[in-house]
This record gives C-alpha cells, structure tokens and sequence, in this order.
C-alpha cells in the first residue's frame, strides 16, 4: 500500500496530461506559474491563521489544502516526488547551526 501523500502527488501528475475539463487540477496547472503561485500564497495565509486563531479541526483542513497546492506548484515545476525524497534523505544526517 502506497502512502496516501504519494498517491495524492502521482494523482497531479495524471491530470496534467488530463482532458477533464472539470478538472480543477487541470485548470490550476494551465492557470500558469502566477495563478499557481497565487493560491499557494492564499492557502499558505489561512493555515496561519487558522494556526493562531482557529481550531485544531481547521488547522488540519488548511494543512491539507496547503500540501495539495504545494504538489501542483511542484508538478508545474516538473518536480517529482523522489527528487523531494532524495532532498530529505540527504538533510536527514546534517546537523544545521
């Protein structure tokens, strides 16, 4: 069984290539690197607030909707999930100052 992170992520790279016009996916990707980025920012502002002022409940929702609009900036970027991996396995052991 695969980790739902990852199956959300290969999820996105499929409607890349989709022809659902309903895709809202689809749409945020052909939107363009301003749009994409726009609503990451937007997302990103109301897990803050969410964070400061709001309940466990939202927080989680907001998180969730922050991570989904990260992948698609990340696909948009032609990223892929393993280069994400590779990034965090070689941070694992380093100590920061």
């Amino acid at each position: 069984m695969r980790h739902p992170l990852l199956d959300l992520f290969l999820k996105i790279e499929k409607r890349k290539s989709s022809k659902d016009k309903n895709s809202y996916t689809l749409k945020l990707l052909k939107g363009g690197q301003q749009k994409i980025a726009q609503k990451f920012g937007e997302e990103s502002s109301e897990l803050i607030i969410d964070y400061l002022k709001g309940t466990k409940k939202r927080v989680i929702e907001e998180a969730s909707d922050v991570i989904y609009h990260l992948f698609v900036l990340l696909v948009s970027k032609k990223i892929s999930y393993s280069d994400i991996e590779k990034e965090l396995t070689k941070r694992k052991n380093v100590r920061r100052k």
